[in-house]
């Protein structure tokens, strides 16, 4: 009997685990992350690290209160959850940046890290008691329990070749506008993808991910021709985009 109720209390430990903290918060205010934003990043989505550098006590005023106010289902709706994650992400790797600055890619924090294979694998978030990396947060919440395609649009992960990080915090009231002027935008920018009639150089995103956007488009002609301002023949030819890791500053 021990060792059953030994195995039951493991069992409920790793449940506990996956779904994360138990949390008791209510939807908190992404305004503060708005004036840094408003300050710090161009109307290019490029970010004045150094400007984040000297205002990282007003960054780490924003990140604790997303540390201490994790999302749960009885107090927040699905976008005011969705929207918190979205601004988790990008200002957490923001603050992974400037802890490591100055570096000509992010990718370059991995190295001399034991047992860390990339940036998006550091253990550095706290919230509410339970540590994340930023991989966790992008495939473990927001890819797996949103199932909305754009996200890889908002989601910016501190090169050029991301998309650009919006210069306003992403919120429950706006966020299918602004998810969709992302998408849009990402699209009809030729540093990001090229778009000609016949044929069609689009980021590696849509390649790396593709199996998000299967649901909602038949193929990836279809799915840029519902953002591109350029009309794009269904047998267009498709290449991808070389993956350009060098740091969106400013």
């Amino acid at each position: 009997m021990r060792n059953i109720a030994f195995v039951l209390v493991i069992i409920l430990h790793v449940v506990s685990c996956s779904a994360g903290p138990v949390s008791d918060s209510n939807p908190v205010s992404h305004e503060k992350w708005e004036k840094l934003l408003k300050k710090h990043v161009d109307n290019k989505g490029m970010v004045n690290y150094k400007g984040f550098i000297a205002d990282s006590t007003a960054l780490n005023s924003y990140l604790e209160i997303l540390s201490a106010n994790h999302p749960n289902e009885a107090n927040w709706s699905k976008d005011e959850a969705l929207a918190y994650w979205i601004n988790a992400y990008n200002a957490f790797t923001i603050q992974l940046v400037i802890r490591n600055y100055p570096l000509e890619s992010i990718k370059d924090i991995a190295g001399g890290i034991p047992f860390v294979n990339t940036p998006w694998d550091i253990k550095f978030i706290e919230i509410e008691g339970q540590s994340y990396d930023l991989n966790n947060i992008e495939h473990s919440i927001i890819r797996k329990d949103y199932n909305e395609p754009r996200i890889h649009f908002v989601l910016v992960c501190a090169a050029v070749s991301c998309p650009k990080l919006r210069n306003e915090a992403y919120t429950a009231e706006k966020l299918d506008a602004q998810l969709e002027d992302q998408t849009r935008t990402f699209f009809n920018n030729p540093e990001k993808n090229q778009i000609g009639k016949d044929k069609i150089v689009v980021s590696k995103l849509l390649k790396w991910y593709w199996g998000d956007f299967s649901d909602v488009a038949e193929d990836r002609v279809s799915y840029v021709n519902s953002y591109s301002s350029t009309t794009v023949s269904s047998d267009a030819e498709v290449e991808f985009m070389e993956y350009y890791w060098k740091l969106n500053e400013q």
